[in-house]
């Protein structure tokens, strides 16, 4: 018969930690941010401590007196083996100097004491076969980010070590230096403007239906990738043949419609040939199922971050996305709410920019000027409170047509094909707009002065 195999756990570390303050009582503003009475796993170093952390509370020094004093107010002396206990964890050790090391120690083994009781509620939770699979996912994953969360330990540091590590990371920084570097857009004026699409923020993408939303938002993923990124997008709408053959008509600069039909020249045929290879090598990923909630792409994702390491996350819609079963007594605006909170607490888990596309509501077209607000955001809620950046794509050509454009602005040129891209929010710039050039047939959005340098 063997014997059961005890948790993790480290009793000399434990020793060493409270020895250490009762040597030098001033050695607990060290480790404080590092470990808690509940990181010890034997009884009596778990009280000897917390009546170090009641002493220090209360502004008294902490020595081997003082401890003894306390323990035996909560009627606990004894029971820690009285005073020749703590006569032994001050001879155990000599100095104070490597309290953090051992305090260290303690959190790890405590950690993977969590990490073990996480793996048993989460068997407890498959062998309780509930009838939602995908709540059963969620409660797994939130009993192993608990473990995660409790782990992480952050104090302060100075500024000059903050500048220290911004000068570190900056240092050589490619284009796109994977895990740190803002993700560029490819569009000059749109990168100047956001400072690139910053890591851990929700970018709102809105407009009204078939002005472009979904295109740029490609177009973006096409660029980012072609940098190195890894781009992730999720297809609520279209089907990824859809959304590849977009990609391919942009990257081939073939008519998008004699693309679908298969109508194409030999020479059209060669540039397809030469952009399937060019897309193979790409870091896209698509997944174009439909009726998704967020929980169901936080799974899928968080599954291809730890295989690929994503850097750009695309969703398309926003409008589009499931609510959670539970909440059927909830109306749509509070239901888009909580998607929209859950998207940005994805983006700050996987530390990536998430681009979410939005539907405007039909109030814009109320307005003679057809110009969005954030007001016309649909089934809004706190949309433009959880978002670092709200966007939208205006299009004049699409609202007048030349003649009528003439007739009401006489002295401006008729905006064919421009694209003005207004930042209505922008929590870390200006609020302004600027303009891409359209190909409408090639399904690709452009930088306006490369387009009128005829680049």
């Amino acid at each position: 018969m063997y014997a059961e195999k005890l948790p993790p756990h480290d009793p000399d570390a434990e020793e060493a930690v409270v020895g250490s303050l009762l040597i030098d009582g001033e050695a607990i503003n060290r480790i404080a941010p590092l470990v808690k009475p509940e990181d010890f796993y034997r009884e009596r170093n778990r009280w000897c401590f917390e009546a170090c952390q009641s002493l220090y509370r209360r502004g008294d020094s902490i020595d081997q007196i003082a401890v003894a004093r306390e323990l035996s107010l909560h009627e606990r002396l004894n029971e820690v083996g009285g005073p020749a206990y703590l006569s032994h964890l001050v001879s155990s050790v000599p100095t104070s100097v490597h309290v953090e090391y051992f305090a260290q120690i303690v959190n790890q083994t405590a950690t993977m004491r969590r990490l073990i009781q996480a793996a048993g509620e989460i068997a407890a939770i498959g062998y309780a076969d509930a009838p939602d699979v995908n709540v059963a996912m969620q409660e797994a994953e939130d009993l192993l980010f608990k473990v995660r969360n409790t782990h992480s330990v952050r104090d302060f540091v100075s500024i000059r070590e903050v500048l220290d590590q911004y000068l570190e990371d900056t240092a050589g920084l490619d284009p796109m230096d994977r895990g740190t570097a803002p993700v560029p857009t490819g569009f000059v004026d749109l990168d100047a403007a956001l400072g690139r699409l910053q890591r851990g923020d929700l970018f709102i993408l809105a407009a009204r239906p078939s002005i472009g939303k979904s295109t740029l938002a490609m177009n973006i993923a096409r660029y980012a990738a072609g940098q190195g990124a890894v781009a992730a997008i999720f297809s609520l709408e279209m089907s990824r043949e859809q959304l590849a053959l977009r990609l391919l008509s942009a990257e081939a600069e073939v008519d998008s419609h004699m693309l679908r039909l298969g109508l194409l020249s030999e020479n059209a045929t060669s540039n397809v040939m030469t952009a399937i290879g060019e897309l193979s090598d790409l870091g896209i990923y698509m997944d174009d199922s439909p009726l998704q909630t967020v929980l169901d792409m936080r799974s899928k994702i968080r599954r291809l971050h730890t295989d690929r390491g994503v850097d750009l996350l695309i969703v398309d819609y926003l409008q589009l996305i499931a609510g959670r079963s539970d909440q059927r007594g909830e109306n749509r605006v509070q239901e888009l709410s909580e998607i929209t909170r859950q998207l940005k607490a994805l983006a700050r888990d996987l530390n990536v920019p998430v681009i979410a596309l939005s539907q405007l509501s039909r109030s814009i077209e109320q307005r003679p000027d057809h110009y969005p607000q954030l007001s016309d955001l649909r089934e809004s809620g706190s949309i433009e409170q959880d978002a670092d950046v709200v966007a939208f794509i205006h299009r004049q050509d699409k609202i007048l047509n030349e003649e009528q454009w003439n007739e009401r602005y006489p002295t401006k040129a008729y905006p064919a094909n421009q694209a003005d891209i207004i930042i209505a929010k922008n929590r870390h710039g200006p609020t302004n707009a600027i303009t891409l050039y359209f190909r409408a047939q090639y399904m690709r959005f452009e930088n306006l002065a490369a387009e009128f340098s005829g680049v």
